[in-house]
């Protein structure tokens, strides 16, 4: 990220705070995340209260001190203070910087932005809108906190922006805050060229690319790829589905579990590289991908080892309606231990994903499809029969899991998924 909001704060001044501790959350163009603690500590001074403008990363939010005595010392410190008192200083290097600081007083000009709290004081402190929303309002030129949300409690959800039409009361905003909205708009809009057309790519879609080099050039991929036969998969999830009032379960479900469930057989696969150290994860949590193109997301489901399959489903159509509705949570930007991704929708065989540092593997699914393969029934006198067959392609980082170990996790995933009835012990 470059930039964030501090959405809330979980702590005041002069509370104390240990390592994992959720200090504040901060919100960002795709998710709101938690600020945890990596080490003790007391909160001396808040510098940023929640629900202000956007920041860069790198700007101070609150001052903290080891020991609680010390917290005093700094209430009644002031950053506005520090900060008016930073220009003198480069006043007395130079003889003309003087003359050029009588230009300071145009700063009145910045009550230009105070018609944005009358706005926001309609829905409180802050404008209550989802990450995704926030990050169409930019894309197209918006005053987010002109935007009416129809979500729960008022809230702003992205098809609140994609739907909003400017009003006259908006174009009467300062000039100051329209010809923003101009160029945001106009670098949100394709180029055409002499026989092609480039399409700006958005601040989140480029950090995302980033990474994924990144992590193409950082981690030894291999790759190792099985059939699996889904027969009893199907069958079993007809039966449960049948018992089940409420839509009953879907094949992904059990392959989310079937893949928790291997790592008791294979631990290292549920690892990442530290550099100094192998971590092995005691839970299981798993990154799904779900949507398409912009609208693309890996929300993670935690401790899959210990949740049946009814668990699992609930949270997965909880992730699917997010991503429809734009109500983003903080779990679609946490990393988890582990990354499963569908290609089979699209027809799709197989596919060797890349992997998403920390992570040291990624699965990715292919079509379920009939094949007609050796009958293993010996009352049977058919040598060949018809089977639905899925195709599963797993990414490792050999650093962390060589064939040894890879190999013998896709058996045991294989296996699960043949044998289903063993997903519900």
């Amino acid at each position: 990220m470059e930039t964030g909001t501090i959405a809330s704060w979980n702590m005041g001044e002069g509370d104390s705070f240990g390592p994992g501790d959720v200090i504040c959350s901060v919100e960002t163009d795709k998710a709101t995340v938690d600020f945890e603690a990596q080490d003790d500590g007391v909160v001396a001074k808040i510098l940023v209260e929640a629900g202000s403008e956007e920041l860069d990363v790198g700007v101070p939010i609150m001052i903290t001190v080891e020991e609680e005595g010390d917290a005093s010392a700094f209430q009644d410190y002031v950053v506005d203070s520090a900060a008016e008192t930073a220009p003198p200083a480069p006043a007395v290097d130079e003889t003309p910087a003087p003359q050029a600081t009588p230009a300071a007083p145009p700063a009145p000009a910045t009550p230009a932005a105070s018609p944005s709290p009358p706005t926001t004081s309609n829905v409180g402190s802050k404008v209550v809108a989802s990450p995704l929303a926030h990050m169409v309002s930019k894309e197209m030129g918006y005053d987010i906190s002109t935007i009416p949300g129809t979500g729960p409690g008022g809230r702003i959800i992205a098809a609140d922006v994609r739907e909003f039409v400017p009003t006259a009361a908006a174009a009467t905003q300062d000039l100051t805050t329209s010809a923003p909205t101009q160029q945001a708009m106009a670098t949100a809009a394709p180029v055409p060229g002499a026989g092609f057309t480039d399409y700006p790519i958005s601040e989140s879609a480029k950090e995302v690319a980033d990474r994924l080099a990144q992590s193409k050039r950082n981690v030894p991929h291999y790759y190792l790829t099985v059939d699996i036969c889904m027969d009893s998969v199907l069958k079993l999830r007809n039966e449960l589905s049948s018992e089940s009032e409420e839509g009953g379960l879907g094949v992904y479900e059990f392959i989310i579990k079937a893949a928790a469930k291997s790592m008791k057989a294979v631990p290292a696969v549920n690892a990442s590289w530290m550099d100094s150290a192998v971590r092995v994860y005691d839970s299981v949590d798993m990154n799904v991908v779900v949507g398409t193109g912009d609208q693309l997301y890996t929300p993670v489901i935690r401790d899959c080892g210990i949740k049946g399959l009814t668990a699992i489903s609930e949270e997965l159509n909880n992730a699917m309606m997010a991503v429809e509705t734009g109500e983003l949570t903080s779990e679609f930007g946490s990393m988890g231990t582990f990354t499963i991704m569908n290609l089979g929708m699209y027809g799709i065989k197989s596919c060797a994903p890349i992997i998403r540092e920390p992570q040291s593997c990624a699965l990715a699914l292919g079509a379920m499809e009939n094949r007609i393969v050796p009958n293993d029934d010996p009352d049977s006198d058919e040598i060949y029969k018809e089977s639905v067959v899925m195709t599963a392609t797993i990414s490792l980082d050999h650093r962390v899991v060589d064939g040894a170990a890879g190999a013998p996790w896709l058996s045991a995933f294989k296996s699960h998924l043949e044998s289903p009835t063993t997903l519900l012990l």
